[in-house]
């Protein structure tokens, strides 16, 4: 199974860095434009963005307009373990790199638990209807974020997947410690599992 998840996502990978800068322009517009009037969008004031990277779907225009909105916004930062911790990120903050070469806040200040977060908002190379998500293979996220049981009080954070609707595959061979979405939104559709 590790080599058919490996070759789905350098499969993926591929065609996702062949977008031209124009065509990830208005994918992340579209992205924009389908959450800025959603409830779950307006009504919370904690939300998780990241950096786009390796041809992702940017949330950056989604992100400035969270903060136009005075929503507090968060990128997450890579600790020694290799879990994520979410820094508080206000435009013009000093970013650095990480190990991986993505830029994240720096210093230690302004760090949230993932519980007292509304809104995850996640990268992914693939994902099904299911909630199932490909991430990178670090499992960064899925050693980040409860997903079950006392650490999910009142289902929060929610978990967003975001993506190009191509990402779209029909089913993923999930393994028990991957983290499945509860929605994901695409520069064509908003799907709630």
């Amino acid at each position: 199974m590790n080599n058919t998840r490996q070759k789905l996502r350098n499969e993926i990978r591929a065609r996702r860095q062949l977008l031209t800068a124009g065509q990830q322009r208005r994918a992340s517009q579209a992205i924009l434009e389908r959450l800025r009037r959603h409830p779950l969008f307006i009504n919370s004031r904690h939300i998780a963005f990241y950096l786009a990277n390796d041809g992702e779907i940017d949330p950056g225009p989604l992100m400035l307009l969270a903060q136009q909105a005075g929503k507090h916004c968060y990128l997450p930062v890579i600790r020694p373990d290799l879990s994520l911790r979410f820094a508080r990120y206000r435009p013009g903050d000093p970013l650095q790199k990480n190990r991986y070469g993505i830029a994240e806040p720096c210093g230690r200040r302004g760090h949230i638990h993932s519980k007292n977060l509304d809104i995850v908002m996640m990268p992914l190379v693939a994902f099904d209807r299911e909630g199932g998500r490909l991430g990178m293979g670090g499992g960064f996220y899925d050693r980040s974020l409860p997903t079950t049981g006392a650490g999910r009080l009142a289902n929060k954070p929610l978990l967003m997947g975001l993506a190009h609707a191509f990402q779209e595959v029909e089913q993923l061979q999930l393994e028990a410690w991957d983290t499945r979405l509860e929605m994901i939104v695409t520069d064509n559709a908003l799907i709630r599992v």
